[in-house]
């Protein structure tokens, strides 16, 4: 089922492009017309790509890795940072420090700097420096979490990249080129999109559009993070039964009782689906009750 529809994206203004002098001839697959100058994007096909592009990345954010979002032009940072920030994903909104990508290591290196700045703030060093080194580190540590505070729990390399306007960020495609790092992008009528791996052909220079398009994709992060989470819930369950059987068996109890008694729990997960009940409170009073059963046999 489609994630968006074709009302959707007219509102948001997604099929304008860019004057026709200006287009990029390797989007022509993408372009469906031409009127009064500028160049209209093939909402069909921003559709399809759209649906693509989502269900790559709640795969990915199914199996526990991080993507990385990229917009630093003026429009789409403060919604960019709305809409990544409550999924927990790492994004970039300022400018690109070069060599984000490629020089990694060096980067984590910034980032243990704020938290050795904090550190100091806290321990009391802080009140054995002069008023101008203080004025000095604090001036650092605001310099440091405007360009990387958000990228502060990234511990390794994403394992992709969305960025908003490929021609903006062309130095992060370039580096997430350079590593192998597939490359999700809105790409508008004046972008090559032979070197994206999930192109969105879609108006990169609207808030509207940028908001419908980014909120899409934050919601497809959502729901695989979230069948990740239930996922992990149903794989502790087996342990707990498993758990629950050895316990039993150590009261040399026939096959058939102990199977019955296994059987009646995994029914009353059924029936608690929503809110499975946490076997590790429950396997004592288990055990009770089948002391109580032997006492009577």
């Amino acid at each position: 089922m489609p994630r968006t529809n074709f009302k959707e994206l007219l509102d948001a203004g997604v099929h304008f492009g860019h004057l026709k002098r200006k287009w990029n001839p390797a989007m022509a697959p993408y372009i469906f017309m031409e009127r009064n100058g500028i160049h209209i994007i093939d909402l069909e096909k921003t559709i399809d790509k759209l649906d693509e592009a989502a269900s790559a990345m709640k795969h990915i954010a199914r199996s526990g890795k991080k993507i990385l979002f990229v917009a630093t032009k003026k429009q789409a940072k403060e919604i960019v940072a709305e809409k990544v920030r409550q999924v927990n994903m790492p994004y970039v909104t300022e400018r690109w420090p070069g060599g984000m990508l490629t020089n990694f290591p060096t980067i984590r290196k910034a980032v243990k700097k704020m938290s050795s700045i904090d550190k100091m703030a806290s321990d009391g060093t802080f009140l054995n420096l002069s008023k101008r080194e203080k004025l000095q580190i604090t001036r650092q540590r605001s310099k440091l979490e405007k360009t990387l505070g958000s990228i502060a729990d990234l511990t390794r390399l994403p394992s992709a990249v969305f960025v908003v306007d490929v021609c903006k960020e062309h130095i992060a495609v370039r580096e997430a080129k350079r590593l192998g790092i597939p490359v999700f992008a809105m790409i508008d009528t004046n972008s090559d999109p032979s070197d994206i791996e999930f192109p969105i052909p879609a108006n990169d220079d609207a808030s509207k559009s940028i908001s419908l398009i980014v909120g899409i994709l934050c919601q497809a992060v959502e729901d695989g993070l979230n069948e990740r989470k239930m996922e992990k819930d149903k794989e502790s369950l087996p342990k707990d039964k498993t758990g629950i059987r050895k316990k039993l068996e150590t009261k040399d109890l026939p096959d058939s009782l102990i199977q019955a008694i296994v059987e009646e729990e995994e029914e009353e997960e059924e029936e608690t689906e929503e809110h499975p009940p946490d076997y590790s409170d429950d396997e004592d009073e288990i055990v009770a009750e089948v002391d109580e059963i032997e006492e009577e046999l």
